[in-house]
């Protein structure tokens, strides 16, 4: 009997994108009427309006066009992927930053297990405020040379990471992306209910953090060991110049992101331009520092065009105009259950549908007119179907193949997907669970 082998990240991508061919021609096409939304600046679904529309199913020429078409759709992402990629490799040829790592690693020495939850409770702060995802994926070379210096194993630099930040998104009481503009949707006060969320922020954070600190301690080996003896010959002030400069791009992206409202674009000219001053002052030159460049693109090759697959998913959905349709049929039967049913089918409703509607905020924004007035027709408090919308589509960020960001970061850490999920699929059910936990209770006391 031969073993069953879990598929290839492109191989899974592209049964997808077969799979929503296939459904293209299975399904009836239909939409829903759209208006603009004048809280949230955006077009939004009228409730009642979903109509069957001339069938349009993709054919598989079509489909395949429209692989190179979601590439398109995600650009700038890929290309930041590139330019970020390159850029901490010609920090890294430099020996900065391993040198960098050493240190921090000594100044934890006895105490390595603490790494984990100051990272991990970075990236939860960073996707409970902004949502942080694809902007991790830079940053992935750093969290690898960290977590491979103090002997962990690689999957730890994903856990600590898009997962923290992913758990710090679904739970979060501020998150622009979803909690605000489902508010926004369901017309109930900006930032309502947040005491409520912070308690189960916390209580999710300490499943997410302990899970991925026992991992760790469970899969430890030993610490990679760099070269100090070259190390300390070559260590100038340039390193030290150098780690200052990457201190100061850390500040000014994060600064970007949150005030100054950056784009991909923004991001990837800011890791550009980190590449060319630290190969320039780590003394690479130029032609060292445009190798630096290049080694790095071929690194992130992989990871930048997961992204795009990811994407031509959706791009063959929309195509056939079933996305509407799912969202339609999976909505229906939730009039005919009891309140409490009701919510929890909530949550299964967006936790199905984050697979063909890979983006959260589309997902607020095609389903929230939908389930406000039916929660209304059932007695169900908005803020709870709030909730369920949160965990349900929030927490399948971190299972759902056609997340592209999670896929881009697994295959840079070099990690195979199934190893992802047999590490994930225990917390997440937990997290879940506590996502059920929190909309009874919401239930129950009429949170509002």
């Amino acid at each position: 009997m031969i073993p069953f082998r879990f598929p290839h990240p492109l191989v899974l991508l592209v049964g997808f994108i077969l799979l929503a061919t296939v459904l293209s021609y299975v399904l009836p096409a239909g939409v829903f009427e759209r208006r603009p939304d004048a809280a949230t600046g955006r077009e939004v679904v009228v409730p009642g309006s979903y109509h069957h529309v001339a069938a349009t199913p993709v054919s598989p020429l079509q489909a395949l066009v429209d692989i190179p078409k979601g590439m398109a759709d995600a650009a700038s992402v890929i290309f930041l992927i590139f330019l970020a990629g390159g850029a901490f490799t010609v920090v890294d040829q430099t020996g900065a930053l391993r040198r960098g790592v050493d240190w921090l690693v000594g100044q934890f020495e006895g105490h390595e297990k603490w790494v984990i939850p100051i990272i991990s409770l970075l990236f939860a702060t960073m996707g409970a405020l902004e949502n942080m995802q694809e902007e991790i994926i830079p940053l992935v070379p750093v969290l690898l040379v960290l977590m491979r210096r103090l002997g962990y194993p690689v999957l730890t630099a994903a856990a600590v990471s898009l997962g923290a930040a992913a758990v710090g998104a679904a739970f979060s009481p501020m998150n622009p992306f979803q909690v605000v503009i489902a508010q926004k949707l369901a017309q109930v006060p900006v930032f309502s209910g947040a005491g409520f969320r912070l308690v189960f922020l916390a209580a999710a954070l300490v499943l997410w953090i302990g899970g991925t600190m026992r991992y760790a301690a469970r899969h430890r080996v030993a610490p990679e060991v760099f070269d100090n003896e070259v190390i300390a010959t070559n260590a100038t002030a340039r390193h030290g110049l150098v780690l200052l400069l990457l201190l100061l791009t850390f500040a000014l992206f994060t600064y970007g992101i949150l005030k100054l409202g950056w784009d991909f674009e923004q991001m990837g000219a800011l890791f550009f331009v980190l590449g060319v001053l630290a190969g320039l002052i780590g003394g690479l030159g130029l032609n060292g520092t445009a190798e630096g460049f290049v080694t790095g693109f071929r690194d992130m090759a992989f990871s930048a065009m997961l992204i795009g697959f990811a994407r031509a998913i959706f791009v063959v959905l929309d195509q056939g105009h079933i996305v509407d349709t799912i969202v339609s049929g999976m909505s229906a039967p939730l009039a005919h259950l009891p309140v409490a049913l009701s919510a929890l089918g909530m949550m299964g409703v967006h936790t199905a549908l984050h697979l063909p509607v890979p983006s959260v905020s589309g997902q607020a924004v095609l389903t929230m007119p939908i389930l406000t007035p039916l929660s209304d027709l059932l007695g169900l408090p908005r803020q709870v179907t709030i909730l369920a919308y949160q965990y349900g589509a929030g927490l399948c960020e971190l299972v759902t193949p056609t997340n592209g960001a999670l896929m881009a970061i697994v295959a840079a850490c070099g990690v195979r997907f199934d190893q992802w999920w047999k590490f994930v699929l225990p917390l997440y059910l937990a997290l879940l669970a506590l996502g059920a936990v929190a909309v009874m209770v919401g239930i129950a006391i009429g949170l509002q």
